[in-house]
């Protein structure tokens, strides 16, 4: 029965590994420069909240 399980459990991951991608919309111009700009907003923070962690381990 576990062995069932398992080679289930790697079916539905395989076949979801390996989903067409048709169903897809490609990006509009829109959306492209939308997700640029999200990306960078996450960069930049994460940038930001080091150099705030590494300043304030300098000041301890």
């Amino acid at each position: 029965m576990i062995k069932t399980d398992a080679n289930a459990r790697r079916m539905r991951e395989a076949n979801n590994a390996f989903k067409s991608v048709s169903n897809v919309k490609p990006m509009t111009d829109y959306a492209k420069a939308e997700k640029s700009i999200q990306d960078n907003r996450e960069r930049l923070k994460a940038e930001r909240l080091a150099r705030e962690a590494d300043a304030k381990e300098s000041s301890e």
